[in-house]
């Protein structure tokens, strides 16, 4: 029996185990999919606590409920180790493990090269290997092959089968999640193809297979450079609606109503989240090795990095209208995650804000229902308790992220100025001063 129909007979079987290395937001998920088809998986995870509380059935991941975690956890069908010599036991392993930008903006690939040599050096003959992790077009082939090889002593295609699928999670989204988001394979043979699609069959509804694995890279840089574009435009056109005194969400409202060519997005004080401010600088890397200029992206990464500091400049406009200034002003920031409804401050234009106004001088607290402490700078911040009081207290109050559980008719009645960056407040008010 050959290497790929073994493989191929025990997914059929449901007799096969996966390794989710990285039991993140995109990890963990994946994983009680998996273990939600009664498929056994192990997560792989450096972090103890991490292990200990998946094994506990202690949820830390919004995009989860706890009874999925537990159940899967209870019915053994999903272990965490911090133990990566037990990669021997799959028979696929699937990467899900962060790719920070370094302090040059550059990728910074070393979560992917540990977890490549430990994959080379502890998997089993005939495993199926697939990298998850945003990344820039040729990782899988240029940069993880030779690794694995080198450790393994095995031959792709051969001893084991390479491929790469970009996550696509989009933190609580209440419509679409793992299971019932197309998901795109790329993978360097066709038996990796063929494979690939059976495993990732018990965990998604619909695969879509593309013809290698820096096409399915390109994918997801495309996509999520589409989104930094066309905010990065809709926020300066907000800047500019802001200045001739004209309403940005009323245009965006009349636009939409075109049946065709129009797409609505929203502007707002920058953009967060791990994948939109990152993307394009994994680009960048790539592209200047075949000496192309990325004009476009850079204009609108400018303008997405600029944001924060241009509504530092829009709270100083509310506050001289009242004739204050940032120095010396107490300023309670509504939100610090980077979205509705997440415990998620990851690049979050909420924190850039807020650290700038500091340093001008203002007296700052924040208020988030999902994140009850944070470091801005050097400065350790605690969710401070939104009543009555506060609201009263403070000279200006910018609404920074619009969670659903916020009372914004309470904020704006209680408050002596507020900063709407998010079109929060649907009521016209001399107090209320909008981007």
């Amino acid at each position: 029996m050959s290497a790929v129909t073994e493989i191929l007979t025990k997914i059929k079987a449901n007799n096969f185990t996966v390794g989710i290395v990285g039991l993140g937001y995109v990890g963990l998920p994946l994983a009680v999919s998996f273990a939600g088809k009664n498929v056994r998986t192990i997560g792989f995870e450096k972090s103890v606590s991490k292990a200990d509380n998946v094994n506990n059935k202690i949820n830390y991941i919004g995009d989860i409920t706890d009874q999925e975690l537990a159940e899967v956890v209870e019915a053994k069908y999903l272990e965490a180790t911090t133990d990566f010599t037990r990669m021997k036991e799959c028979d696929a392993i699937l990467i899900c493990v962060p790719t920070p930008l370094d302090m040059f903006k550059k990728p910074n690939m070393d979560y992917i090269e540990a977890s490549c040599k430990e994959i080379g050096q502890f998997m089993k003959k005939g495993t199926f290997i697939c990298l998850e992790s945003t990344t820039y077009p040729t990782t899988t082939e240029d940069f993880m092959l030779p690794i694995i090889e080198k450790e393994s002593g095995m031959k792709e295609g051969t001893d084991f089968w390479l491929a790469f699928s970009p996550e696509r999670v989009d933190p609580g989204n209440k419509q679409f999640g793992t299971r019932n988001t197309p998901k795109v394979l790329g993978a360097m043979t066709e038996e990796g193809m063929e494979i690939g699609k059976a495993i990732y069959g018990y965990a998604i509804d619909t695969i879509y297979p593309v013809s290698s694995p820096k096409v399915a890279e390109m994918v997801k840089i495309l996509e999520n450079t589409y989104r930094l574009i066309n905010i990065s435009l809709i926020n300066e056109m907000a800047l500019l609606c802001g200045k001739m005194d004209i309403d940005i969400w009323e245009v965006i409202d009349a636009a939409k109503t075109k049946p065709y060519g129009f797409q609505a997005f929203y502007p707002g004080p920058g953009i967060g989240g791990h994948c939109i401010p990152l993307d394009p600088f994994y680009l960048e890397h790539i592209a200047k090795k075949f000496n192309f200029d990325l004009t476009m992206i850079h204009t609108a990464g400018h303008i997405d990095m600029m944001m924060p500091h241009r509504m530092t400049l829009k709270i100083s406009s509310a506050l001289n209208r009242q004739h204050k200034s940032i120095g010396g002003s107490k300023i309670l920031f509504l939100g610090v995650a980077y979205k509705p409804n997440i415990n998620d401050e990851r690049e979050s234009p909420a924190l850039r804000i807020i650290d700038e106004v500091a340093k001008k001088g203002a007296n700052v607290l924040y208020h988030d229902p999902y994140i009850p402490s944070t470091k801005i700078g050097v400065t350790n911040f605690q969710s401070a308790a939104l009543t009555k009081e506060l609201l009263n207290g403070c000279d200006c109050v910018v609404i920074t992220t619009n969670h659903n559980s916020f009372d914004v008719d309470f904020i704006v009645q209680e408050s002596q100025l507020v900063v709407d960056l998010r079109n929060a407040v649907k009521i016209s008010s001399e107090k209320v001063y909008k981007l």
